[in-house]
């Protein structure tokens, strides 16, 4: 059982405001807010590499609870500068070849799209975007009448940012093993707010990023790599942190995937994201899902409540994302009203869908986590009435 007034008590924003944003940057608690503090003041006072030399056990040990976090194995965690990062780092090293297929969902992200985009034109990829379901997530029959040996890649979010229906990955997973097709997870919105294991997932590689629901630093994100998946792909850039130079004409690659990473990088931000992965593992993850799961639904059971508001997320299984309009009132002037009121949401201002048509209008996306409690959901729901 989590203790929510004790975790309130190691978040100083708790006291400031009502966030419901967490699906853009979440409230950092204090011990992640402390180790960053901590490295910086180490590289005022000795020098940023005599910083990194005096951390280097517990740069090291980020990888290790990271790892822990997504059930995988330390070598096959790589950090990165963010979550775009590390997906464009998978993407853009599959192999493709011309006329190779890629499989996406109609509820990818924004920048994902537009890689897709720019990949079909420059190294002839088929793009194809695999139908909803019923519940608005991925259709599994769609995904097993469509895998063939011409699909190099299947690419889909974990949870979509802009709704708050949560997509059958495992089932995705275990299709796309069969097939011999690579499979790519973008979990930005799920890690830290649902349990993930890359196991059960059966994915190759997985994108996150510190500073969503995992409560770490912005400026930093994590790609897990498949041992078996390592060979698959190749860096698109290389440098003398993921390659040796061995002699004039000859290089060594690493033999993990921080063969994916680079030199330079922030120290302090790296220990915060394994300060927010310790975190999120000492509290459990599967408490933690409990937590945001219930929260989510309580707040879309009290805006249906509220005349007018209509509550838009899908799926058989929810997440804590809620996104909702409201009858005669712009989204936009509803985000600044509950700002001025010290309420954190957010203007979901495109639902990044394959639909070929209008966009959508502009929504509200509320985000829980499990420092938020009941008594703030009443209050977002008063300044609605």
């Amino acid at each position: 059982m989590l203790d929510i007034a004790r975790l309130r008590g190691e978040t100083p924003g708790c006291a400031e405001v009502v966030h419901f944003n967490n699906a853009g940057a979440a409230l950092q608690p204090r011990p992640v807010l402390d180790t960053i503090r901590a490295h910086l003041d180490a590289e005022a006072l000795m020098g940023g590499y005599e910083a990194a030399d005096a951390a280097t056990d517990r740069l090291t040990g980020a990888y290790d609870s990271l790892a822990r976090l997504v059930g995988a194995h330390p070598d096959e965690i790589a950090i990165t500068e963010n979550a775009t990062r590390a997906w464009d780092t998978a993407f853009y090293g599959t192999r493709f070849r011309p006329g190779d297929r890629v499989l996406t969902s109609a509820s990818e992200y924004g920048s994902n799209a537009i890689a897709f985009l720019h990949a079909a034109r420059d190294r002839g990829l088929k793009v194809e975007v695999l139908p909803d379901d019923e519940h608005g997530q991925v259709s599994l029959d769609a995904l097993a009448a469509t895998l063939d040996d011409d699909v190099r890649l299947v690419a889909v979010n974990h949870v979509p940012t802009h709704d708050g229906l949560v997509n059958p990955v495992a089932e995705i997973g275990r299709l796309t093993r069969a097939s011999g097709a690579l499979f790519l997870v973008d979990a930005c919105q799920s890690v830290g707010q649902l349990a993930v294991d890359v196991e059960e997932i059966d994915c190759d590689f997985l994108s996150a990023t510190g500073r969503k629901f995992l409560r770490g630093p912005r400026g930093v994100g994590f790609l897990y790599v498949r041992r078996a998946a390592l060979e698959r792909i190749v860096p698109t850039f290389l440098d003398d942190r993921s390659a040796e130079w061995t002699g004039p004409d000859s290089y060594t690659m690493r033999d993990d995937a921080r063969r994916f990473e680079s030199y330079e990088r922030s120290a302090a931000l790296q220990l915060g994201l394994g300060a927010a992965a310790d975190y999120a593992l000492a509290l459990g993850t599967e408490e933690i899902e409990r937590r945001v799961t219930a929260l989510a639904e309580t707040l879309r059971g009290a805006l249906t409540e509220v005349p007018g508001v209509t509550v838009h997320d899908r799926g058989a299984r929810r997440s804590g994302i809620v996104t909702f309009t409201r009858q005669g009132h712009a989204s936009a002037d509803i985000v600044a009203a509950l700002a001025r009121q010290k309420i954190n949401v957010r203007l979901s201002a495109q639902t990044y869908r394959y639909d070929g048509g209008a966009t959508p209008p502009p929504r509200v996306r509320a985000s829980v986590h499990y420092y938020n409690t009941e008594e703030e959901i009443s209050r977002l729901v008063a300044a609605l009435s």
